[in-house]
């Protein structure tokens, strides 16, 4: 069994430092064999901001697999927008924008979804699904659980669109749960959730498990806690466990645990 922490949406520049000690504090005891983050590390985009980032996420477990999210392209500065949009992330986080991580159990994708021609949308390139489908086509064989990090939830209204243009969207759901993803980590809604695609996508063929993170340090929260997820995974079967922001006690307690089980058809809610 592998456990993964997946968080999002720190947001360095608005964040809550009795939050982030707690957060630091609660994952270094859960010692997971990886943590994820799925974007939007800063406010605004600013040096500082990002060095905050950097900061927290070397107090955490090792390894780590991080993707970029809209926040982390600069929103005033139209020059860097538009030129080198990832210049900060790429600097002061990491250069990878095509992460990574693969171990007889595990197999997880990092795949990058910002833009520069949209305030807060975004979605996955055409050819980052052929790059996913090759890598997973290397896993073939394995029993691994594979796993995909996304920013964006492929069903935001605003996603993959760019001056109209749209983009792949749940229509790559589909695709890549059908070529072997069985589960989609993302941020972006500040929203927890968690269930069968089937369900959240409305769509047909194998079943992958879609999973997403509340806002894990901001003060930007929408109608919930400071919440993050944890993954206890196995190839017979999923739980998350929704770890929620208790501000009397100033710590994180476990909320709704929410367990999968693998069938032919992919995976179903136990």
């Amino acid at each position: 069994m592998r456990t993964l922490v997946h968080l999002s949406d720190l947001h360095f520049g608005r964040i809550d430092p009795i939050v982030v000690d707690a957060l630091r504090d609660t994952v270094r005891a859960i010692a997971p064999d990886l943590v994820a983050v799925s974007g939007d590390f800063t406010q605004r985009a600013r040096s500082k901001q990002f060095t905050d980032a950097r900061r927290f996420l070397d107090s955490l477990p090792t390894p780590q697999l991080i993707v970029p999210g809209n926040h982390d392209v600069p929103l005033h500065n139209v020059f860097a927008r538009f030129f080198n949009p990832l210049g900060g992330y790429r600097h002061h986080m990491t250069g990878d924008l095509q992460p990574h991580f693969i171990d007889p159990e595990l197999v997880v994708i990092g795949t990058d979804t910002t833009r520069s021609f949209t305030i807060g949308g975004g979605g996955i390139r055409r050819r980052e699904l052929h790059r996913i489908r090759e890598l997973l086509k290397d896993a073939n064989g394995s029993s691994a659980v594979r796993v995909l990090v996304a920013h964006h939830p492929f069903d935001e209204p605003h996603a993959g669109k760019a001056f109209g243009r749209a983009r792949p969207g749940a229509e790559a759901v589909e695709q890549l749960a059908c070529e072997g993803i069985d589960v989609f980590l993302t941020g972006h809604l500040h929203v927890t959730f968690a269930g069968p695609t089937a369900k959240r996508y409305n769509i047909g063929g194998r079943s992958a498990i879609v999973v997403e993170a509340g806002t894990a340090t901001s003060t930007r929260v929408r109608g919930e806690p400071n919440a993050f997820n944890v993954l206890r995974i196995d190839r017979e079967e999923i739980v998350v466990e929704h770890l929620v922001w208790n501000a009397g006690a100033h710590s994180f307690a476990k909320g709704e645990v929410q367990r999968f089980t693998h069938a032919a058809d992919g995976w179903r809610s136990a």
